[in-house]
């Protein structure tokens, strides 16, 4: 039973790593709320946090997606690239 609970996370975490930004933001086109965003997008893999403002920040593939959103509201959205260069 743990070794199946074992390899079930081992196969969320890959699934998380092999989404990309483009991924991301198609799901999140058009999202104005923040459960419209946890909805179509997931949890994010971060949430930064200053009064009423957070950050959730996608990790993908080839870089990451940060979303701002303030109250329920989804402010801002910004991809950015890897440091890999290809």
């Amino acid at each position: 039973m743990r070794a199946l609970a074992v390899v079930a996370l081992a196969l969320l975490a890959l699934a998380a790593c092999s989404r990309t930004k483009e991924d991301v933001l198609k799901k999140a086109e058009s999202v104005t709320t923040r459960a419209e965003l946890e909805s179509r997008v997931g949890r994010p893999d971060d949430i930064a946090k200053l009064g009423p403002m957070e950050r959730w920040t996608y990790k993908t593939s080839n870089g990451e997606v940060v979303f701002v959103l303030v109250g329920d509201t989804v402010t801002l959205q910004a991809a950015g690239g890897s440091d890999k260069k290809p």
